[in-house]
């Protein structure tokens, strides 16, 4: 996909690609080259990785950033369902397989929404491969708290006609996950991706691998991230935290700091679920002090 002129000078990025197990292509970002850990980012349904281009910019000198978009998202191929399953464990391992080849072995990690179950369902039984943790308004465990108009995009033959046909998930996040209006310029790079029905399947195969229930084909998995939470207390830990996300609210800021007790926490009251672009300047520079 060719971005347009406005949306290559907000993601100034030439991403590589590698072929996965299922034989579709995972875009991801390779920037900087420090001889530090790198700094792995991780992004949600339905952003990708334009969502951490500014933290990529402010670290890239000093680090070396991976940025993957998970098979589906942003610049990856979007291959058909049910021919790509687009549940939790395809997208760890996918992650999983994209480090190995990289001969990654230690990571500093960064997850947003998604990204949480997707970071710590990959390093559930490998603790020690994760340096240190920075928590974007995300979640790493089970919860029944999911808001109604999530909810009813997860409704069958009803949910798809809304998040593939009319955009109802992409198109209403690039206005609702944030306090501040995006430009024209960053709301266009948030979508672009996700501009018709085949290239918005990621977009409701996340929305309904939720796992909700503890029948869900995916809750095994979560409910086992959760648990292996318990083994990052002594991990340096992060939290920059919009305080008007809808979804991902205090409650699951809470959540956190129950699960790890040494969690710094910066709490950004004017800001929504794209933490990033609300309290963008403060958070990268709480960011890179605690990377240091």
């Amino acid at each position: 996909m060719k971005l347009p002129p406005e949306v290559s000078a907000e993601y100034p990025f030439k991403g590589r690609f590698v072929e996965t197990a299922s034989g579709a292509r995972l875009h991801y970002l390779d920037e900087g080259k420090g001889e530090g850990t790198p700094v792995l980012m991780l992004h949600g349904n339905p952003s990708w990785s334009f969502l951490y281009r500014n933290l990529v910019l402010a670290l890239r000198e000093d680090n070396r950033c991976l940025v993957p978009d998970h098979l589906g998202c942003g610049l990856s191929d979007k291959p058909a369902y049910p021919g790509f399953s687009y549940d939790l464990a395809s997208h760890v391992e996918n992650l999983r397989d994209l480090l190995e080849g990289l001969g990654v072995e230690k990571v500093r990690l960064v997850v947003h929404d998604w990204g949480g179950a997707i970071g710590f369902g990959a390093f559930r039984d490998q603790p020690e491969r994760v340096e240190s943790i920075v928590i974007l308004n995300t979640a790493a465990f089970p919860s029944s708290r999911c808001p109604f108009r999530i909810r009813i995009c997860r409704y069958p033959f009803l949910g798809a006609l809304l998040v593939r046909g009319f955009n109802g998930f992409a198109g209403p996040a690039a206005r609702m996950a944030v306090h501040r209006p995006l430009t024209q310029a960053v709301r266009q790079g948030f979508l672009l991706p996700y501009d018709s029905w085949a290239n918005r399947v990621a977009v409701w195969r996340f929305v309904r691998d939720i796992p909700l229930t503890s029948n869900h084909p995916s809750m095994p998995l979560l409910k086992e991230t959760g648990e292996s939470l318990s083994k990052y207390t002594q991990t340096p830990a992060l939290a920059c935290w919009g305080g008007r996300d809808f979804c991902f609210n205090e409650v699951f800021l809470r959540e956190w700091q129950a699960r790890l007790p040494q969690l710094e926490t910066n709490l950004y009251e004017d800001a929504g679920h794209y933490v990033l672009e609300d309290a963008g300047e403060k958070a990268i520079r709480a960011i890179q002090a605690f990377l240091g």
